[in-house]
């Protein structure tokens, strides 16, 4: 189901990076990138179970991906994960998203070979996300991040993107997972955040961040509905 491009989406004016993992602003963007508003008034319908589809991109622009722009959907150096939290919230809509309780329903790291940011990339700025099944209905927050570690060598360095989407999921159970502050999620001296990524090699990399939830019993081969909304980067 495509929505169009930021329909339920608080993104910002400016495609610039969040540094300070202490700073409110690492919940959804917004300091030095304002967020547009009025924020809006959308609420996306998402079916438990489904998967959906981040859209990352350069600047913010109407027709998708940009053949022409050789950084987008970002600059192809800007190594690191993708991940991604939901919040449970009375309403979608509502201004404030402090004091909110998150979980990570999804991360893609370094494989040895490859980085997150970098399979995000070659999917044209795609990034999928599985909604876990048995979380209960109701209005959430989406937070979808990619971290970028090229200059991550000192705190502050690492550059993080994120934007929150406005979704109600319907269906799903009574699982209530455990959940995270932020901020407080992170903190500049986790490996997964100050770290050198050019020198010496990196052979494993911890991502930042609590471990992913998953539903009981999951087996991971859940089929999906997919559900498109768009955002935009650096």
């Amino acid at each position: 189901m495509l929505l169009g491009y930021l329909n339920g989406i608080r993104y910002p004016t400016y495609d610039g990076p969040i540094t300070d993992v202490d700073s409110n602003d690492i919940i959804c963007n917004g300091g030095p990138n304002p967020l547009v508003t009025p924020y809006s008034q959308t609420v996306i319908d998402v079916p438990a179970g489904a998967t959906v589809q981040a859209e990352w991109h350069h600047v913010l622009q109407p027709n998708g991906y940009n053949a022409a722009d050789s950084a987008d959907p970002v600059d192809p150096g800007h190594l690191g994960p993708t991940i991604a939290y939901l919040a449970k919230v009375p309403d979608a809509t509502q201004t404030d998203v402090t004091g909110l309780g998150w979980f990570k329903i999804q991360e893609d790291g370094f494989d040895g070979t490859t980085w997150g940011v970098t399979r995000m990339y070659n999917a044209k700025g795609l990034h999928t996300i599985k909604i876990p099944s048995c979380i209960p209905p109701g209005n959430y927050f989406l937070r979808a991040e990619m971290i970028a570690l090229h200059g991550a060598s000192s705190y502050p360095g690492a550059q993080f993107y994120m934007e929150c989407a406005q979704i109600n999921i319907t269906g799903g159970g009574s699982v209530q997972p455990s959940t995270v502050s932020f901020p407080g999620a992170y903190h500049g001296t986790d490996p997964g955040i100050k770290i050198n990524i050019y020198y010496p090699a990196v052979t494993n990399y911890t991502i930042p961040g609590p471990a992913v939830f998953t539903c009981p019993g999951s087996s991971g081969s859940t089929t999906t509905t997919k559900t498109s909304s768009t955002t935009s980067k650096a």
